[in-house]
């Protein structure tokens, strides 16, 4: 069997340094003295050490200015990680022998479209899992972010109208659409429900006995940490610390993206049963080794991301994606992680393979930094390497970058041209249509003008002229990024197009304004 180069020199780091056998010495205290000082309001860690948990427990409270504190058991969304997890559902469904990784979607899936024939006709499972469907980055996120009203199978549906950014299979871009589409594709070959078959084939039998796979029973659950982000420092990211609505949790139509909430005890269980492939402490096989083992196979080559001086030691020169899993290398030494995201918390889940070791790590905040900076603490700590206060390296790079997002905003709107717009505000109103997302209405009225976004619960506000014919949507819910929207006229003056695009350059991916193109309603039909 060959080896690959990377694996090689992982093996030689493990047998040259032995695996630690705790956490690092006062590792508790060392954590809690960050979440203070960075500001996050709590956090759950759990790690585990050849099978067995050496630590699971909560910091901080559940929510800014409450008493309830984070404890083992305090659920919390971890975002992306859970593509893990639906790969892990979709592993049950390959060892039952009802589906292949190699299978074709549609010959699951008969309705299901891309936007090209040829790539309907030939992508597979695994392409799903492993974005590389040609699609853009985050491409028709604005369907479940931050909520939506569209059902999953119409999500689905919906994806034959985006179109590609790049030939199929040719580049790596981040995809949690096709994850929603593999949720679908567990829905009609396990007869489930994503969320019933990934709770009943995969976490109860981990032994994740509080976790959620639905915000139903996630916000039924008293003990759950609540979503805070900073909001009011001019840009996402910036200034003071404040709970958010919880309701923007990321939309149930995503959930095989990104819906599971956990805790630390849970994480650890699913820690073990990574660490067991498949296999849980007890013997209770879960998904077999073979497919375990397929998880962890590099698939696709992923971009490696250019780090700044202070970062350069942790930067990766190997960066792949299996199913669910970014697999790279971590100063000679194999690491297999993800990190996950949904509004109001940010989680890592980290496996060092040859030292038998894993962890998890996630805060109730958006504060990257405290996670990004723990997971390498730790993860030198069980490679034998020498300390390098990541957390204070990660902190002053958000600073940096909050500052230069905050500079680039305050030019870009210092000096609109006060020109425009073309037709009075009143010619602008009526109802207009993307064909993935859906409709957008704008009224005018003695206010001036409104817009709302259908597919999107809550998702309206002002618009506010800016220069020439771009407005900008103001929302009554500041938790969700202002949009430039750039009209654009036929020969007799009536809208033709409207264009969006983020104001603020720091926004998140998922805020994929600059894919829509809205047309007049009755063009569209």
């Amino acid at each position: 069997m060959r080896i690959a180069p990377i694996t090689v020199l992982a093996l030689t780091v493990a047998l040259a340094v032995p695996a630690l056998a705790a956490p690092p010495r006062g590792f508790e205290a060392r954590a809690e003295q960050l979440r203070a000082r960075i500001g996050t309001p709590g956090m759950a860690i759990a790690i585990v050490e050849d099978g067995k948990t050496t630590l699971a427990r909560g910091f901080g409270v559940r929510q800014l200015d409450a008493r309830e504190r984070v404890d083992g058991d305090t659920l919390f969304p971890i975002g992306s990680s859970s593509k893990a997890m639906t790969v892990a559902a979709l592993a049950t469904l390959v060892d039952a022998g009802k589906i292949k990784w190699d299978d074709r979607v549609v010959d699951h899936l008969p309705g299901f479209q891309m936007y090209d024939p040829w790539v309907t006709r030939e992508i597979t499972i695994r392409d799903l899992l492993v974005h590389r469907s040609g699609l853009g980055m985050g491409a028709g996120d604005l369907l479940f972010v931050p909520r939506s009203s569209v059902p999953r199978a119409e999500v689905v549906r919906r994806v034959r109208y985006l179109k590609p950014e790049t030939s199929f299979r040719s580049t790596f871009a981040y995809s949690n659409l096709m994850y929603v589409v593999a949720g679908q594709l567990i829905e009609t070959v396990g007869g489930q429900r994503w969320e019933d078959y990934t709770r009943e084939h995969v976490l109860r039998p981990a032994g994740m006995r509080v976790s959620t796979t639905d915000n139903v029973d996630n916000f039924a659950t008293v003990n759950r940490a609540y979503p805070h982000a900073r909001m009011d420092g001019g840009l996402r990211g910036a200034g003071r610390q404040e709970r958010l609505d919880e309701r923007d949790d990321l939309g149930r139509n995503a959930a095989p993206a990104g819906g599971v909430a956990s805790s630390a005890n849970d994480l650890a269980r699913w820690l073990q049963l990574l660490l067991g492939a498949g296999a849980t402490p007890e013997g209770k096989r879960v998904f077999s080794a073979a497919t375990h083992a397929q998880m962890w196979t590099p698939a696709m080559t992923m971009p490696a991301d250019e780090m700044p001086l202070d970062l350069k030691l942790m930067q990766s020169q190997f960066s792949n994606y299996g199913l669910g899993w970014d697999i790279v290398d971590y100063r000679g030494a194999r690491m297999v992680w993800h990190g996950g995201a949904v509004f109001g918390f940010k989680t890592a889940i980290v496996v060092l393979p040859e030292k038998k070791v894993a962890f998890a790590i996630t805060v109730n905040s958006e504060d990257g930094e405290l996670v990004r900076g723990l997971m390498y603490e730790l993860a030198d700590h069980y490679l034998g390497l020498p300390a390098a206060d990541w957390p204070s390296k990660f902190q002053a790079f958000k600073t940096q970058q909050v500052k230069q997002g905050l500079d680039v905003l305050k030019s870009s709107q210092r000096n609109p041209v006060r020109a425009g717009p073309s037709v009075p505000g009143r010619a602008l109103a009526g109802t207009y249509a993307d064909p993935w997302y859906g409709d957008i209405e704008i009224v005018s009225s003695g206010d001036g003008l409104r817009v709302d976004f259908k597919s999107t619960p809550r998702m309206a506000g002002r618009l506010e002229h800016w220069q020439y014919d771009t407005w900008i949507a103001r929302f009554d819910d500041n938790a969700l990024e202002p949009a430039y929207l750039s009209f654009a006229f036929d020969k007799d003056g009536k809208v033709e197009r409207i264009a969006l695009k983020p104001v603020s350059p720091l926004a998140d991916f998922s805020w994929d304004y600059a894919d829509l193109n809205f047309t007049p309603r009755k063009a569209a039909e």
